[in-house]
């Protein structure tokens, strides 16, 4: 009779621990080729473009930190800015009216809609560098032969700023009326109901309950719009206004006549200030999109594998 195996692993009793599995990763060769096929094309343009003596690159260096061209920038980016809390402020009115049971306001909301959406921006920006022809003077009184409490001279003024800060902003307030609305139309219906409940009135309900549950939806085509009205800014040589960035391109270009470096000089400024407001848009909307969603972030990921590892442990 022989005696059993001490190291014989499939011993009656023994428990065989399944053999692990090994993840092999799914090849993709169209990926790798469509990649080199980007690559040399994009390298390609690149020395094409470095070595054409069109683009006048000795130019662009000149102009790229010019004095006049970040003054320009500067001001494109205020004129931005401020548009954009116009357009904002008055998109959130806008968008509360049409919603409003009162028939009226959301009449005069959906005029005020048709009028700017239905018309080119450049036109608008050319009535506002009309205003001053239009209407000499703005008196403030009492109509029909009443006192008159003060009034204002508009062809002194000298203000192109002001008109396309206020044109651009006019402007951008129809379309952001129609964003705001979309996201108070996502905030489910019971949130109201639960808020009319307690007590709270209609406009209450829209500025405590309703609006910061939307900005998640809000958000985001709202950076959509104003990386859009840095753009727009280019056309308010309509009003005219040649302070800008593109403005002060131009002049550069008019009179050295060289509109090409000039052109890519404005384009790499907008580039770099869009960049920027893409980053900032970026964690915007991670910040009003928390819980929205059940993937993890690799710090939660971390958090839980470290929990798993000391559970284990204390076993």
């Amino acid at each position: 009779m022989s005696s059993p195996d001490p190291d014989n692993t499939h011993a009656a009793g023994a428990v065989t621990e399944p053999a692990p599995i090994k993840a092999v990763p799914l090849r993709r060769p169209g990926r790798w080729v469509a990649a080199i096929v980007i690559a040399i094309l994009l390298a390609l343009f690149i020395y094409g473009a470095a070595t054409n003596d069109g683009y006048q690159w000795s130019t662009y260096r000149d102009y790229l930190f010019d004095v006049r061209i970040t003054e320009g920038a500067l001001v494109t980016l205020e004129l931005t800015v401020l548009a954009m809390v116009i357009g904002v402020v008055l998109g959130v009115t806008l968008a509360v009216m049409r919603l409003s049971p009162n028939p009226v306001l959301r009449s005069v909301s959906w005029g005020y809609l048709w009028i700017f959406r239905g018309t080119p921006v450049y036109v608008q920006l050319l009535f506002w560098g009309l205003f001053p022809s239009l209407y000499k003077v703005i008196e403030l009184g009492i109509p029909f032969g009443g006192p008159h409490f003060t009034h204002w001279n508009v062809q002194q003024w000298q203000a192109p700023f002001l008109f396309a800060m206020i044109g651009l902003g006019l402007n951008e307030s129809a379309y952001m009326a129609e964003i705001v609305r979309a996201g108070i139309n996502s905030v489910d219906e019971g949130q109201r109901e639960a808020s009319y409940a307690l007590g709270m009135s209609w406009s209450r309900t829209m500025w405590r309950t309703v609006l910061p549950q939307a900005m998640r939806v809000i958000i985001p085509p709202t950076g959509n719009e104003l990386i859009s009205m840095l753009k727009t800014t280019s056309l308010v040589t309509a009003i005219p206004l040649t302070t800008d960035l593109y403005g002060r391109a131009h002049d550069i270009s008019s009179v050295n006549f060289k509109p090409v470096p000039l052109l890519l000089v404005a384009a790499t400024w907008y580039l770099a200030i869009t960049s920027v407001l893409m980053i900032g848009q970026y964690y915007l909307e991670r910040y009003y999109s928390r819980g929205a969603t059940r993937r993890l972030t690799a710090r939660q990921l971390r958090a839980m594998a470290e929990t798993t590892t000391l559970g284990e442990v204390a076993k």
